[in-house]
C-alpha cells in the first residue's frame, strides 16, 4: 500500500464536504475519484499533498515514497525555454554527464596511481548515469513535450508567455519526467486533443508507479483506472473495475436501495394508519396495542432516501419546425491566418437528422469552421449554403454569445421577451440556478456556470440545426449524460466539435476528422472511426510493402504524393458509400410511397392505372437490386 486516507472530513462554513472518507491506494495501481461538481474531489487531492487541512483523519503516503501533484490551472512563471524547463527537472543527470565529460578530459592529463583512481571513480559514475537513463535523457524530454501536443518549432518559445492551458501541458510534462511512486492529476485531459489524451492514456498505463486521478472524462477512465472511488453525498465508496463498471454497479446499487427505502416507507405508513385505527376504537386494550406499535415505529432505523439518478439539469431539446433534407452545404471552403493556412478546399454536406462530429489535434481549425458557418469569421474562400427553414442554435465554448454585463435574468428575458418571469426563473432553475443567483452578472460566473447558462439559452432556442463547440467542458459526468440523453433524443440536425470520446461514441452517427486541412468521413461513432482508420492504415502498410516488392529500391518508401493519394481515394470510397445510401433510401422510400398508393380502393379497381404503377415498381426495384449489389461492393 502507498497511500492510506483514514475517515477524512472536511467542512467550509459549517457545510460538510466530506465526512469520514476512507480509502487507500496500493502500490502500481490505477485509480480515480469522480463525482458532481462541487462534490470534494479537488478538496481531497489537497488534503493528500498538504496543501489544506483535513478538520478529522489523516491521508499516509509510505516511508520512502514519493508524490507529485499536478493541480487543474498551473500557473508556471518561468524565463526558460519549454525544452529548458523541463529539461531542468534532469538537472542532476545533466550534471553526472558534464562531471563525466571532464573526466574524460582528466585522464589524458594524470597517469599512474592518480589515473586508475579517476578510472574507479568514472566507472561509477557511468554506472550511476545509465541507472539514471542519462544517455536517452534529451529524447525521452523530446518524447514528453510532442506527446503532450508541443510541435518542436514551439520548444524554444518562453514559459511566462504560453497560455493557461499550455503552461498546465509543461507542468504535466515536468511531473512525469520526476517519476515519483504516487501521481496525482486533476483533470488532465482538460487542455489536450485526442491524440495527446491518446498518447498519455498509453504513458500512464504502462507508467511504473502509482496513479490517482479526478476526471469528467470517462472514456480516458474506462481505459486507465482499475478502481473507482466515488464522492457522493460527503461519503466515498469504492468500485473495482472502469468507470463502466462502477456505473453498472452503482446503478444496481442505487436501485436496491431506492426498493428497500421505498418498502420501508410502505411499512412505515403501514403501521401509522393501524395505529390511528387501534386509538380510533378507544378501547384500553386497543390503546395499549396502539402505543407498543409507536415505541417499535420509533426504535425502527429509518432509511435515507438514496439520491436519484440525473435530476441536477432538466433538459429537452426540440426544434420549432422541420427544416429541409439538405440542411448545410459546404463548397472549396478556405482560411488563413497570417502565414499559417488551416485549410483549403474543404467540403462539407449535412442532411437533416444528422449528429455530425468534428474530431482533429488542437490548431486544426475545428472551432474556425463552426465560427465560419455562424457568421462570427469570414473565410478567405469558398461558399457556405443552408437549406430551406434551417434555424441555427450555436453553443460557444467562449461564451461569445452572452453578453457579460447582463444578469442572468436579463439573458434569458432579453433574448426569449415572450418568457414570463416564472417560466424564465423555471428555466434556470432547471440548470441550476435559484433565489439570487438570477441576478448575477455573467461576468461574475465560473466557466462551469456560463455553459449552463449556454446551454439553458440553446434550449429554449427551438433551432432545428445545434452547432456546438466543446459543449461537455466543465460539466460534470451527470450532467454530460443528461445532454447526451437530450441530443439522442432531439430530432433535428447536430454539428458540434469535441475532445470528449466518450460523448461521440453516444451521440454521433458521422464523424469528421480533420487532419492536414482535408476532412476525411468515417459513417458511425467514435469506436467505428478508431476501427476503420486502423483499417485503412494497415492497408496502407499492405499496400506499401507490394510496391516495396515490385518496384524499385530507390522506391523503398511511400512518397508524400502517394499518401495523399491513398487518402483522398479513401475519401473518395466514403463519399461513394455516403452515396449510394442515400439512394438507396430514396428509392425506398418512392417504392413505399407506390406501394400505398397501389393498394388505395380507387387505383385497384383501375387496370390501366395499376399496370403502370406495377411497370414503375418493377423499374425501381431493378434499380435497387442494382444499387445494393453496388453497397456490398463499397462496404466490403
Amino acid at each position: 500500500m502507498i497511500l492510506s486516507c483514514q475517515n477524512i472530513s472536511k467542512a467550509f462554513n459549517d457545510e460538510p464536504v466530506l465526512c469520514n472518507v476512507s480509502f487507500h491506494i496500493e502500490d502500481h495501481e490505477k485509480a480515480a475519484i469522480v463525482g458532481i461538481n462541487g462534490a470534494g474531489k479537488t478538496t481531497l487531492l489537497r488534503i493528500i499533498v498538504g496543501e489544506q487541512p483535513a478538520d478529522t483523519g489523516i491521508a499516509t503516503l509510505s516511508k520512502g515514497k514519493t508524490l507529485g501533484y499536478l493541480a487543474q490551472n498551473q500557473d508556471v512563471d518561468s524565463d526558460n525555454t519549454i525544452y529548458d524547463e523541463l529539461l531542468s527537472v534532469k538537472a542532476d543527470v545533466i550534471a553526472m554527464e558534464q562531471k563525466i565529460r571532464q573526466m574524460e578530459h582528466d585522464m589524458k592529463q594524470v597517469t599512474g596511481r592518480e589515473l586508475e583512481s579517476l578510472m574507479e571513480a568514472y566507472t561509477r559514475l557511468t554506472h550511476a548515469f545509465e541507472l539514471a537513463n542519462g544517455y536517452a535523457c534529451q529524447s525521452e524530454v523530446t518524447g514528453i513535450l510532442k506527446g503532450l501536443g508541443f510541435a518542436e518549432e514551439e520548444f524554444s518559445k518562453k514559459v511566462c508567455t504560453l497560455s493557461g492551458g499550455q503552461k498546465t501541458r509543461v507542468a504535466l510534462g515536468r511531473l512525469l519526467l520526476l517519476s515519483p511512486d504516487l501521481i496525482l492529476l486533476d483533470e488532465p485531459t482538460n487542455h489536450l486533443d485526442l491524440h495527446s489524451i491518446t498518447w498519455l492514456e498509453t504513458y500512464l498505463l504502462n507508467y511504473k508507479g502509482a496513479v490517482l486521478i479526478v476526471s469528467h472524462d470517462r472514456y480516458f477512465l474506462d481505459r486507465i483506472a482499475g478502481k473507482i472511488i466515488e464522492i457522493d453525498q460527503t461519503k466515498a465508496t469504492s468500485f473495482i473495475g472502469n468507470y463502466s463498471d462502477y456505473a453498472v454497479k452503482k446503478e444496481q446499487l442505487r436501485s436496491a436501495a431506492l426498493h428497500a427505502y421505498l418498502k420501508q416507507q410502505q411499512e412505515i405508513k403501514h403501521q401509522e394508519a393501524v395505529i390511528e385505527k387501534l386509538k380510533s376504537f378507544n378501547r384500553e386494550k386497543s390503546i395499549k396495542r396502539a402505543e407498543s406499535r409507536e415505541k417499535m415505529l420509533a426504535k425502527m432505523d429509518v432509511l435515507d432516501k438514496p439520491t436519484q439518478a440525473r435530476t441536477d439539469i432538466h433538459m429537452t431539446l426540440s426544434p420549432r419546425i422541420t427544416s429541409g433534407k439538405d440542411v448545410l452545404h459546404i463548397e472549396d471552403l478556405a482560411k488563413s491566418f497570417g502565414r499559417q493556412t488551416l485549410f483549403t478546399g474543404l467540403e462539407m454536406d449535412i442532411k437533416r437528422g444528422e449528429h455530425v462530429a468534428i474530431i482533429g489535434d488542437n490548431g486544426t481549425g475545428k472551432t474556425t469552421i463552426l465560427k465560419i458557418i455562424n457568421g462570427l469569421l469570414t473565410a478567405d474562400k469558398g461558399t457556405i449554403t443552408l437549406g430551406s427553414n434551417v434555424q441555427i442554435g450555436y453553443y460557444d465554448q467562449e461564451h461569445h454569445v452572452l453578453h457579460m454585463e447582463k444578469t442572468l435574468f436579463e439573458e434569458i428575458s432579453d433574448a426569449y421577451p415572450y418568457l414570463n418571469n416564472t417560466e424564465i426563473r423555471n428555466t434556470l432553475a432547471a440548470f441550476l440556478f435559484t433565489g439570487d443567483d438570477v441576478y448575477k452578472q455573467v461576468k461574475d460566473l465560473s466557466g462551469g456556470e456560463r455553459g449552463r447558462l449556454s446551454l439553458a439559452k440553446l434550449m429554449l432556442s427551438e433551432s432545428n440545426f445545434l452547432i456546438l463547440d466543446e459543449p461537455t467542458n466543465h460539466l460534470d459526468i451527470t450532467s454530460k449524460e443528461i445532454l447526451e440523453d437530450a441530443l439522442n433524443s432531439y430530432e433535428g440536425t447536430l454539428l458540434y466539435v469535441s475532445h470528449d470520446r466518450y460523448f461521440i461514441n453516444r451521440t454521433a452517427s458521422r464523424i469528421l476528422d480533420l487532419e492536414g486541412g482535408a476532412l476525411t468521413g468515417y459513417l458511425g461513432n467514435y469506436d467505428y472511426y478508431l476501427e476503420k482508420k486502423d483499417s485503412l492504415a494497415k492497408s496502407a502498410i499492405s499496400d506499401d510493402a507490394s510496391a516495396q516488392r515490385e518496384d524499385a529500391p530507390s522506391e523503398n518508401k511511400l512518397s508524400w504524393q502517394a499518401q495523399k493519394e491513398l487518402q483522398a481515394k479513401a475519401r473518395k470510397k466514403e463519399n461513394d458509400l455516403k452515396k449510394c445510401e442515400e439512394a438507396i433510401e430514396d428509392l425506398e422510400q418512392k417504392l413505399s410511397e407506390l406501394e400505398a398508393t397501389m393498394s388505395l380502393p380507387e387505383v385497384a379497381t383501375n387496370v390501366a392505372r395499376l399496370q403502370e404503377l406495377t411497370k414503375e415498381q418493377e423499374e425501381i426495384t431493378a434499380k435497387l437490386s442494382k444499387l445494393y449489389e453496388k453497397w456490398e461492393e463499397l462496404e466490403a
